[in-house]
């Protein structure tokens, strides 16, 4: 497990949610007689925290199992191997009812705004259905609540009896987001919630995402690929690839003195908002290899502009470098 964290020498709270050496591994069949079967690794064991209050980006390449990670968390997904405490309790000792009642403290924002709304329901009836599910309103009171969760979320009143075709990609996550908001959650797992959206929509949920937060003292896990938006939203941020978190520590030290060659490489992408200024783009060679048949040794060595000997047989652990404060899985920072 990581350190425990610590801000101006004084030690943090114990954090809202800590995930220990995660692993999700799917069997699947392959082949005419399907006799014969392969395990796909989709999430390889990873850790990590997250704070009351703050935002944990978690970025990386489609396939390299952020939203599988976030489905084990909301016990979508049951884990292989590894545990999800959330306040206090391990979320694979619950169930039933029991684990009904717990979802109320951790909801989801899905990425597609249109899929995770009933097109047969109205908006009314679908941010209505939490607070029926988990009786935390009757009668009027339902009106009123939908009501003030579409003024919050920037929608009219009169939205309440339209249906999701109705509206646009950014309304229609507005309406993903009351609906989020509606059971008053202390956790929100937002699984890719802008890259639907067009990038001038992008910007007004994300700022949306931020004076929610500030007002209900909501935490998020951020899903997202492009590492800019992450940056944007962010308190500190891990960096995925191929099940696995390469990188892992403050936002500003992630993104201004990246460790890791897959880290350096993302933000190489990134585009910088003035022409005149040059980055140096790291292209990195070949495809993403198969979570059912990943590299020995460290698992980006395949595409890795620095890869030697060691790289290919030794799996690196997470390290603190010499010049940085984050954590790093790279053979590079020994040295």
């Amino acid at each position: 497990m990581l350190a425990a964290r610590t801000k101006g020498g004084i030690a943090m709270k114990k954090p809202l949610l800590q995930v220990e050496g995660l692993k999700k591994h799917f069997v699947s069949q392959k082949g005419f007689s399907k006799r014969s079967k392969q395990i796909v690794k989709a999430v390889d064991g990873i850790s990590f925290d997250i704070q009351a209050g703050e935002t944990f980006g978690l970025v990386g390449e489609s396939g390299c199992g952020k939203s599988t990670t976030g489905r084990m968390i909301m016990q979508m997904l049951e884990a292989t191997e590894g545990t999800v405490t959330f306040d206090g309790r391990r979320m694979d000792t619950v169930s039933g009812q029991e684990l009904k009642k717990a979802r109320k403290d951790f909801q989801m924002i899905f990425q597609d705004p249109y899929a995770s709304l009933n097109p047969r329901m109205t908006v009314r009836d679908i941010i209505a259905e939490p607070l029926i599910v988990h009786r935390l309103e009757e009668g009027k009171g339902i009106d009123q609540r939908v009501y003030e969760l579409l003024d919050t979320v920037g929608l009219p009143k009169k939205a309440a009896e339209r249906y999701p075709h109705e509206f646009s990609g950014g309304q229609r996550q507005r309406i993903g987001i009351a609906r989020a908001l509606a059971v008053k959650p202390k956790l929100i797992i937002a699984d890719e919630p802008v890259s639907a959206l067009d990038v001038s929509i992008q910007s007004q949920v994300l700022n949306l995402l931020k004076d929610l937060q500030d007002e209900f003292d909501l935490t998020y896990l951020f899903i997202a690929h492009d590492l800019s938006v992450v940056d944007f939203i962010s308190d500190r941020i891990a960096v995925m690839y191929l099940g696995n978190i390469v990188e892992i520590g403050e936002r500003d030290d992630v993104i201004q003195n990246p460790q890791h060659p897959y880290t350096k490489a993302l933000l190489s992408a990134v585009p910088v908002p003035d022409p005149r200024a040059k980055r140096e783009r790291i292209v990195l060679e070949g495809d993403l290899p198969s979570p059912s048949n990943p590299p020995s040794g460290c698992p980006f060595h395949t595409r890795c502009p620095f890869a030697w000997d060691r790289c290919k047989n030794e799996v690196p652990k997470l390290q603190r470098g010499k010049e940085s404060s984050q954590l790093a899985s790279c053979h590079l920072l020994d040295g």
